[in-house]
């Protein structure tokens, strides 16, 4: 199941991933919710926090994630995967270098610095 995350700030598309996710998650919740952002913002700011496995999610539901990159291709500005999987991490990183924008993954611990990055390309300084 994907939900809003309510306090992000407001020109961040952000959710959290639980459980199950299926492709009904992304139509129903996150392409809504990116399409006003975007709308509103012109850019697409984005945050995942992954508090399920990735094997939860189904094959619809990569499918529209991969059509939700392409469907924004030229909004994209910031994004970042809040997770503890280190495979994540490390495909975050690796794929910052191909798509437009900033992709950056964050330890489950820091997710308000994730927001914080989100919100205007700085980190919270320690």
């Amino acid at each position: 199941m994907i939900t809003i995350i309510p306090e992000s700030p407001d020109n961040v598309a952000a959710f959290n991933a639980t459980g199950e996710v299926t492709k009904e998650d992304f139509e129903n919740v996150v392409f809504p919710h990116v399409k006003a952002k975007v709308d509103e913002f012109e850019e697409l700011n984005y945050l995942l926090y992954l508090d399920t496995d990735p094997g939860n999610f189904t094959m619809g539901a990569w499918l529209q994630d991969a059509f939700l990159g392409l469907k924004n291709l030229t909004r994209w500005n910031r994004t970042a995967i809040v997770t503890d999987n280190e495979g994540v991490q490390n495909f975050t990183d690796i794929f910052s270098v191909l798509m437009p924008g900033e992709f950056k993954s964050f330890p489950k611990e820091n997710l308000y610095n994730a927001l914080y990055w989100c919100k205007n390309g700085n980190e919270v300084e320690a």
